[in-house]
């Protein structure tokens, strides 16, 4: 036990040495980006405006104007998906801010933070991908991808399918450029963290470009599908967003090697691929309110009193209990369909009990 008490301490103090939370290219997410066509004659570079881009993003902004709109769309669908999969977790993927966006709960190289990196990451992929598929980039265009081998002889390859190998590549070039021109002495602390950020991109990208899938039309008379026409499609983002939990479930535990490469701290385990998961810090327990870990605590969070997983009160309260409340709850009710056409419906009010931590 004071093994584990010295351990503890040893780690809020490294915690509390760093620097508040630097602003993050998440930012962009938070601050919406002008389009090329709404720039204004005289005013100052988009790219010098925009805040969290490290050198070399704001080098590739300036080669790639255009594209920092859809890098802002792809970082809000990877927050908004964390805070998805979370929501029923202690941490539930808060922003705290317009400028670090998660604050300093992000310095600790947690699972959370891996995910949080991963889920972002393909954010960008999907963001990019799309926008050339509908034309909105100049420098790429519909999918190129090769026919697949078992698609059928009559049907056709050739619709205008999302540009996801684009999207892929320049979503490496993007969001690892922050990692890449960072240089820390080889086998410290900093550079384990540079490799798990490292990892987690990579992961985010992988999940987008692996489940990207064949979609088809049907063509012919009355629908009688006698013919196809097939191209590459993004898969749902909710998908993504669930393979990247599943992944997140089973993170690998790792440590920086005198060599400068990740290692598992148990080696029982299996070593991981690229598309898994991994940190090199527990996590805290998000419990309280804490301003050096970053931990916005579960005071005031809603719980499920009959529960017994995460978002029960027992897990989600720590055990300082909940307090009970009564609200009202007005719903759409007794909907009737009239000919020709419409659906009309009462409102329906009900008392509801619910349960907040305390």
């Amino acid at each position: 036990m004071p093994g584990l008490l010295l351990l503890a301490a040893a780690l809020l103090s490294s915690w509390a040495q760093l620097p508040a939370e630097a602003s993050s290219w998440w930012s962009l997410a938070m601050n919406p980006v002008q389009r090329p066509e709404m720039f204004i004659i005289g005013a100052q570079p988009v790219c010098s405006q925009l805040p969290g881009l490290s050198p070399g993003q704001r080098k590739l902004c300036q080669l790639y104007q255009e594209h920092m709109a859809y890098i802002g769309e792809g970082a809000k669908t990877g927050i908004k998906e964390c805070q998805y999969q979370f929501r029923q977790r202690r941490w539930n993927c808060s922003t705290v801010d317009n400028t670090s966006v998660f604050g300093r709960v992000m310095q600790i190289g947690s699972r959370e933070t891996a995910f949080t990196y991963a889920v972002s990451a393909a954010g960008v992929v999907n963001a990019i991908s799309r926008a050339c598929r509908e034309g909105e980039l100049s420098t790429c265009g519909c999918s190129r991808t090769a026919r697949p081998k078992d698609l059928p002889r009559d049907w056709l390859w050739g619709g205008c399918g999302d540009n996801v190998e684009y999207g892929y590549r320049f979503a490496k070039e993007f969001v690892d450029a922050r990692e890449r021109e960072k240089n820390f002495a080889k086998g410290s602390e900093e550079q384990g963290r540079v490799l798990m950020n490292l990892q987690n991109n990579e992961a985010g990208r992988r999940a987008v470009y692996k489940m990207a899938d064949v979609a088809c039309k049907c063509h012919g008379v009355s629908g009688s599908c006698s013919l196809k026409t097939c191209w590459l499609q993004l898969a749902e983002f909710r998908k993504v967003g669930d393979q990247l939990k599943e992944k997140y479930d089973s993170a690998a535990a790792m440590r920086i090697t005198r060599k400068g490469k990740l290692e598992l701290v148990n080696s029982r385990f299996n070593q991981p691929t690229p598309e898994d998961l991994v940190y090199v810090d527990p996590s805290p327990d998000y419990c309280l309110r804490n301003e050096t870990t970053g931990s916005l605590g579960t005071q005031g969070r809603l719980c499920n009193k009959t529960s017994e997983g995460m978002d029960g009160c027992e897990l989600m309260c720590c055990g300082r209990g909940y307090d009970q409340f009564k609200s009202v709850q007005v719903e759409r009710c007794h909907c009737k369909f009239h000919w020709c056409c419409f659906v009309k419906c009462k409102k329906c009010t009900e008392i509801v009990d619910q349960y907040v931590c305390k």
